[in-house]
């Protein structure tokens, strides 16, 4: 938990009073949870119009924490949709509490039950990275065939994005560190670009939608590849907060390209489908690394240092993840 907002040691593991579910609410037992960039925004406030949401001078929810996996522990008089002894999954940006041993959720919220061969820390790491590219990619209007650049493949949000494109059809050229072009090109991508042997918008290939899934390139930069009435969207406002006035002024109009930013889909609905994508193998999330809840000031030390691949996996309940094969610890290999 936090008291402050602030650097990573601002984080404390402390004993709290246990939450109780409301009638339509679920007390869940959590195993897994992860450190993401969200997870790093709030608990910094930065950018600083975050406060708006979380308190103005000092955060009003103590225990952060946005991707959650577990069992259903108990439950309120009015749930119908779960039971007791479920394992669920989900995400509750916004009212956050993921990193803890006990979280409540409202039945109707972003929660569903885990798919049937799905690990704890797979479940956990599927949320976050996947519904904000399922948004991208929507809002984008990517269609079958549509050549498709994702700028910062092996993130969370980039290694979803590539996987799901790669499933509706779509050409996709994956940008990536060299080291990690084989992880890459497993995930989908018909192309892929190990940033230190190319650089992409200086290229001759043009694209019908460039995502940038690590805000580490500009609409400026990506203009000359996109064809005609192309699509540049990133997962940041950009220096300046350039992407706002881009998107919603439509000032990119000019050149007959736009700039699209994209908040993302939440609800039912959207975690309906990621289930759907995990069941079905369309998504397989992308695992860094994990660490004990103690050890949870590591994690965001290491998630800021902006060089994870796909996710880092807080194991609140080691036991329960050691029943999953393949789970790794930090320091070793990724796995998707």
């Amino acid at each position: 938990m936090s008291t402050r907002y602030g650097a990573p040691e601002v984080v404390a593991v402390r004993d709290v009073a246990a939450p109780e579910p409301g009638e339509d609410e679920l007390l869940i037992r959590v195993d897994a949870t992860t450190v993401n960039r969200t997870d790093c925004a709030y608990r910094a406030a930065h950018p600083f119009f975050v406060r708006s949401f979380t308190g103005l001078r000092r955060p009003r929810r103590t225990v952060l924490g946005t991707e959650f996996a577990g069992e259903v522990v108990g439950a309120g008089g009015a749930v119908d949709r779960f039971a007791v002894g479920d394992r669920v999954f989900g995400y509750c940006e916004g009212r956050f509490g993921a990193h803890a041993e006990l979280l409540v959720v409202q039945q109707d919220s972003m929660v569903a039950t885990v798919p049937e061969g799905i690990d704890q820390a797979s479940a956990a790491a599927a949320s976050e990275g996947s519904h904000y590219a399922a948004s991208t990619i929507r809002r984008a209007g990517v269609r079958p065939g549509d050549r498709v650049l994702v700028n910062g493949a092996t993130g969370a949000i980039g290694s979803a994005a590539v996987q799901l494109l790669a499933a509706m059809g779509a050409d996709v050229t994956a940008v990536c560190h060299r080291e990690h072009v084989e992880l890459v090109r497993g995930l989908g991508a018909s192309r892929v670009i190990a940033l230190e042997d190319e650089e992409v918008t200086r290229g001759s290939q043009r694209f019908e939608v460039v995502i940038d899934a690590v805000g580490k390139s500009t609409f400026w930069r990506c203009r000359r590849i996109l064809a005609p009435n192309g699509v540049y969207t990133s997962t940041e406002l950009g220096p300046g907060w350039q992407n706002l006035p881009l998107a919603l002024l439509g000032l990119a109009r000019r050149s007959g390209r736009r700039v699209v930013f994209a908040p993302p889909d939440e609800g039912r609905p959207m975690i309906e489908r990621i289930r759907e994508q995990l069941a079905t193998g369309e998504l397989r999330p992308v695992i860094d690394r994990s660490y004990p809840l103690e050890r949870i000031v590591d994690a965001y030390r290491y998630v800021e240092r902006g060089q994870k691949l796909g996710s880092v996996i807080i194991a609140v309940r080691p036991d329960a993840l050691r029943l999953d094969a393949g789970q790794a610890e930090a320091g070793d290999e990724p796995r998707a």
